[in-house]
This record gives structure tokens, sequence and C-alpha cells, in this order.
């Protein structure tokens, strides 16, 4: 009896032992880089962040305003982010080692899923006499933060109309915010934004100056698709904005959100799943949320995907198998 005892014994502790070693259930704190407190991703990301911390066992992300699309890259390169919204443009670039990342190759990151086209915004005050993306040439332009996305496409836009940033009387590397509270103190002529449309900071500007965004034409837009494929010709539509009474023609790119390829399969499946779950939720905190959905979440990704992603989709028939 005392043998059986000490048998029962050692098995009930190597059973504790397992559980304590090997069936314990990790945690995970995730941080998601968005952007700027003005754009469109902080508060996109912060619903999606909510979303998946309340429906996904011991997962917990925390949404962080930073200078998004480049400035989300090296946080996830260095491990100071798990998740991002970037540009679809900005990722290719740097998984490949390309352009603004140029012999910076970052192979650390895979996709999660597609959101929505970024069209690039360009705006002036209606007397500005600024009428055109040529007329940009010796003026004062915010170009976006330093290493940002916003950057990589005022550069490239400007470059397709014989332009570069010394060509300006001011490229001013400033935020949303900044560039905003800069033209409404004539202290710069136009602002490149880029984010989905109806931009808050836009909005700002356009309830207290009178606005106009200056259109990128067809011609324009052909050579700068045919040099940098990830763009595609879009309109922002007469309405958007107080005083913009026509449609704008102009082009986009596409938001993405990625995340570091050592976590989990299981974990981005079950992210993913919560998402698609509450995508009702996620849409009440931006108009941009209405356009998270199975099939625009697979159009548009510039980097392999994640094989959480890659399962999850693959079971909702949107990737082959």
């Amino acid at each position: 009896m005392k043998k059986l005892m000490t048998v029962v014994a050692l098995i009930l502790a190597v059973g504790m032992v397992f559980v304590a070693c090997g069936g314990q259930t990790q945690t995970y704190n995730f941080s998601m880089a968005t952007g700027g407190t003005t754009g469109t991703y902080y508060p996109l990301g912060t619903a999606i962040a909510q979303v998946i911390s309340d429906n996904v066992d011991n997962v917990k992300v925390e949404a962080r305003s930073t200078g998004a699309s480049v400035a989300n890259i090296n946080l996830l390169k260095d491990g100071q982010a798990d998740m991002a919204f970037v540009q679809n443009d900005i990722a290719y670039y740097a998984y490949n080692g390309v352009e603004v990342f140029d012999g910076k190759k970052v192979d650390n990151i895979a996709g999660m899923m597609a959101l929505y086209p970024e069209h690039i915004q360009i705006v002036t005050l209606a007397d500005s006499g600024i009428n055109s993306v040529a007329d940009l040439k010796g003026k004062r332009v915010a170009v976006g933060a330093a290493g940002s996305g916003v950057e990589a496409n005022a550069k490239q836009i400007l470059e397709a109309y014989g332009i570069s940033f010394d060509d300006l009387a001011l490229a001013d590397h400033v935020s949303f915010k900044d560039a905003v509270q800069k033209l409404k103190n004539n202290q710069l002529d136009a602002a490149f934004l880029t984010a989905g449309y109806p931009t808050a900071a836009v909005n700002e500007l356009a309830a207290s100056k009178s606005i106009k965004l200056i259109a990128i034409d067809d011609e324009h837009a052909s050579a700068l698709k045919e040099k940098y494929p990830f763009y595609v010709q879009d309109i922002i539509p007469a309405g958007t904005y107080k005083g913009v009474d026509e449609d704008v023609k102009t082009v986009a790119v596409k938001a993405i959100l990625i995340v570091r390829k050592d976590i989990p399969e299981d974990v981005v499946y079950n992210m993913l799943k919560a998402i698609f779950e509450h995508t009702d939720e996620i849409a009440k905190a931006h108009a941009k949320g209405a356009m998270i959905n199975l099939d625009n979440a697979v159009k548009g990704m510039s980097i392999p995907w994640h094989p959480g992603a890659e399962k999850f989709f693959k079971e909702k028939g949107k990737l082959s198998k």
C-alpha cells in the first residue's frame, strides 16, 4: 500500500511539473504601431486592438501613436512593436531592401491583412494660386515627417512632375497636425497627406479656412504607376470636405496590417478570427473601418503572408490552397 501511494505521488508530481513547464498558457502583450492621432491609422488601430484584446484569450494589444509607415517598419525591426499599420509600397521597399530601405532590408515582417486604399491628398488654401502639382515649384510645402510614407509619396509625385525637394522654397518635414496649423498661419503654401479620407486634419482646416485639393492628372498618374506599380488611380469624391465640390483625381496606395514573423501561427489566426467576427465594432471607429472585409483583406499585400494569416484566408476561400 505504501509503495502504491508513493507511485501515485510520483505520478501527481510529474503531472504538476508538466503543467508548470509545458502546459502553462502563454500570455501575449502586443504593441501595435499606428500613426498620428489626427490620421486614420490611430483611431482604426485602437479599435482593432480593442476587439482583439476583448475577444482573444491571453492576448492584449495596445495601439500606439507613431510616425507611421517607415517609422513603424523600424519599430518592428528593432523589436519595439509587434504589429503595425504601413503602406504597401513601404512594406515592399523594406522587405526587399530597396528605395527608402536601400541596403537596409527588413525581413522579420509578414503580412496579416490589407485594409483600405490610402489616398494622396495635396491640400492648399483656396486663394493660394496653386492649381496643379507643377505650381508647387518654389513654394513652401509640408512633405510629411522625415522617414514617413508621406515623405516617400511626396518625393515620388513631385518627381513625376520633374520637381525635387530642392526645387521647393521649403520642404517642411512636419506631421499632419503641424502642417494644418502652419497652413492656417500662412507659414506653408500646401501640404501632402497620405491617408484614408475623410482625414480629421483636413476637416479641421476646412472648418476654419477655404481649401482646395490639387489633382494628379491622368498623364502624370500613368507615369507614376509605370515607375511605382503600387499606385492606383482614384478620386476623392465631391463633398468629402467642406468647400470641395467636385471630384478630385489622385492616386492611392494600400494600407496594410503587418506583424513580426515570430508571432505564433495560432495567435495571428485567432486575432484575424476576432477581427472578422467584429467588423461592425471596428466600422464605428472610423469610416474606413467599413472597408474591412474578407475580399479587400487579401488585395494589395506586398510581402509574404504570415502562416497564421495564410491559413485563415485559405479556410475562408480567399487565397488559393
